[in-house]
């Protein structure tokens, strides 16, 4: 969309309550043309914020005129997805010789959809990442983010079903040369 003008910044620990309001309403409302309310209500339980990407310095929030319009991150940890209270989280640190970099917890303010948002969070990550040697990108997409993600140059890598918060949740895991 010409002429939108959108910020960015490096996110805070000040900002994860209003991050908790948008990831809650992206997946509630996003995810309603792909997915059925109990898998909404698992996507929950295995998304968030995994405040190791805040403390890291790799975690974006995207404004315009001081609204939230969107976040993500990216990770040189080996952990894909999920937030502080998903299983099987691991903090490890990944090589760029040999690992890709994670794209991470990417949300969108629902009134802000198809306005550059997902793409300018993308770009911010992959510049990051390939600054720090890394050479690939995963993520583990939704259904309702596979279109941006394929637009981008991401390719599916696997499908993935995740049933940790209780109903089966589709997802596929992408992946994407720098």
């Amino acid at each position: 969309m010409p002429g939108i003008n959108l910020d960015h910044r490096v996110a805070t620990r000040a900002d994860m309550p209003a991050l908790a309001v948008l990831m809650n309403a992206a997946i509630g409302e996003l995810q309603k043309s792909f997915l059925r309310q109990e898998q909404i209500a698992s996507s929950r339980a295995i998304m968030g914020l995994d405040t190791q990407l805040i403390d890291d310095g790799t975690y974006f929030v995207v404004e315009q005129n001081g609204v939230l319009a969107g976040c993500g991150g990216w990770s040189r940890r080996a952990t894909l997805y999920g937030g502080d209270r998903s299983p099987g989280r691991d903090a490890a640190l990944l090589d760029p010789a040999h690992d890709a970099a994670r794209v991470r917890a990417m949300y969108t303010n629902p009134s802000f959809t198809r306005r550059g948002v997902g793409r300018l969070i993308l770009t911010l990550c992959e510049d990051a990442a390939r600054a720090e040697g890394f050479t690939h990108v995963e993520l583990m997409a939704t259904m309702a983010g596979e279109l941006l993600y394929r637009a981008c140059g991401y390719q599916v890598v696997e499908d993935v079903v995740d049933a940790r918060g209780g109903a089966e949740v589709p997802l596929l895991r992408m992946r994407k040369a720098l």
